[in-house]
């Protein structure tokens, strides 16, 4: 917080009301919409402008993504979308080297634009397990491995 914001917040409380507006976060929000053309990009592009609160809209034809910066909600933002007579979702992928298996089942998806995974949940296995230090024993990732192979 800087000093304006901290001067500004002083004398609305010493001069205004005793009541303290909060402000919405600032956030990113991220759809995916199938685009055909450039007319589907334009309109999706201007409905969601349209909204107040909306700093930026960022539209990827390529990767069907619309990346939205500013203070609204997403649902109003999801159902701005959906009002073009287009069908959207939330983004379900994340960068593949967030992702500690990136190749399960749940997770990997052909549909999924290059270097991105499904967002699923991963159970990882314990590493206490007896097996599991077995493994770890002989593993080229754990740096105090066995090396006589």
């Amino acid at each position: 917080m800087g000093l304006v914001d901290f001067l500004s917040d002083y004398v609305s409380y010493r001069f205004g009301s005793r009541k303290k507006k909060r402000r919405k976060p600032n956030q990113t929000v991220e759809i995916m919409v199938k685009m055909d053309c450039d007319g589907c990009e334009r309109r999706i592009k201007n409905a969601v402008s349209s909204i107040k609160g909306v700093k930026s809209v960022e539209v990827n034809r390529k990767q069907s993504k619309v990346t939205v910066i500013g203070y609204a909600e997403p649902s109003k933002v999801l159902k701005r979308v959906q009002s073009t007579g287009k069908k959207a979702e939330f983004w379900p992928y994340v960068p593949y080297n967030l992702v500690a298996y990136p190749y399960v089942a749940q997770a990997y998806d052909k549909k999924a634009p290059a270097g991105y995974v499904k967002n699923a949940t991963q159970v990882l296995s314990v590493a206490e397990a007896p097996d599991e230090r077995l493994i770890m024993m002989f593993s080229d990732e754990n740096p105090h491995a066995c090396s006589i192979m």
